[in-house]
């Protein structure tokens, strides 16, 4: 008989934190039968031999190379037949049952099809990166003009960080990330799971843009709790930066369209450009910016065309 959910990891170089990740996972299970399915991009450490020594359950896929984190959660998915897929990081820890709750939430509300959760800091804190406003003119914008730092979680002038709700009830959201996404599996295999195309970032609020305009209406249910250390997948502030720069501009060539589309990309160069002068006014120690401006004719082409568009880079893997 198939599990009720299958919780889905894709790891690279995560050998500090995935024990924590999993122990949590099987601690805290309740009545909601699980299964677990890791796929390990090429890691370097030894994350491959910590899964295996310590939890001979999980379903373990070594493809070899690095596919990036879309392709990877797509291949972990369809090693399972289980009704709902729950999308996880590795640098994560479940509380209170929380795949418990959130399968038995989207049981109570199928209407939604996406799901997510509410996110702390190790120290209880919010850690709101969860979820998401979809990327508008507006919000980029903002962004262009340095208005989102400034104020940042204000909901006219950070309108993408959802102002300052703290996730702590249940709401319609423009994107759920994926460190710990629910979807019904009829949901994914509809909308086709991830877009491969997308390495790493962007690939969420792809789905997200494309389950809306399925119908669906993703969802965050409070109850769900867990712990989410950001930020541990990337090597570099400055690797995640171009990645996360990339994936947004990728999603705004595939979504928008004419002007929109040209306003869209000529607002993200600006707001980088704005944050690099920025930066060397006050002599950062960090060049994260600088080198994002400095090389903005890569990031802006995004991973792929979109129709009309000129042609993409690829990342390596």
């Amino acid at each position: 008989m198939p599990a009720d959910v299958a919780v889905l990891i894709v790891t690279y170089n995560s050998e500090n934190e995935i024990s924590d990740c999993l122990r949590s996972v099987v601690e805290q299970r309740r009545s909601v039968v699980q299964e677990i399915v890791v796929v390990d991009n090429d890691s370097k450490d030894r994350t491959v031999e910590t899964i295996r020594a310590g939890f001979p359950e999980v379903k373990l896929v070594t493809p070899g190379k690095n596919l990036g984190f879309a392709a990877g959660v797509n291949l972990a998915a369809r090693q399972s037949d289980a009704k709902y897929l729950l999308l996880l990081n590795p640098d994560t820890t479940i509380l209170d049952h929380a795949i418990d709750v959130v399968v038995e939430f989207a049981r109570q509300h199928p209407h939604y099809g996406f799901y997510g959760g509410r996110t702390l800091k190790a120290d209880g804190r919010l850690e709101p990166s969860s979820c998401w406003g979809l990327p508008s003119l507006w919000s980029l914008t903002m962004f262009a003009f340095g208005l989102s730092t400034l104020a940042k979680h204000n909901p006219i002038l950070d309108p993408e960080s959802l102002g300052s709700w703290p996730r702590d009830t249940v709401r319609e959201v423009g994107i759920i990330t994926g460190c710990f996404l629910l979807v019904e599996r009829a949901a994914w295999e509809k909308l086709q799971g991830f877009d491969e195309r997308y390495f790493m970032y962007g690939e969420d609020a792809d789905l997200a843009m494309r389950a809306r305009k399925a119908g669906y209406r993703p969802v965050i249910c409070p109850d769900a709790r867990l712990v989410h250390e950001v930020g541990k997948s990337s090597a570099t502030p400055f690797h995640k930066a171009i990645l996360l720069y990339r994936g947004k501009a990728n999603y705004v060539r595939v979504h928008w369209s004419g002007w929109r589309r040209n306003l869209g990309l000529l607002l993200l160069a600006a707001g980088v450009g704005f944050r690099a002068f920025g930066s060397a006014v006050v002599r950062s120690p960090s060049d994260t910016w600088r080198r994002l401006w400095q090389q903005r004719r890569d990031w802006l082409r995004g991973y792929f065309p979109a129709p009309g568009a000129p042609g993409a880079a690829r990342p390596e893997a």
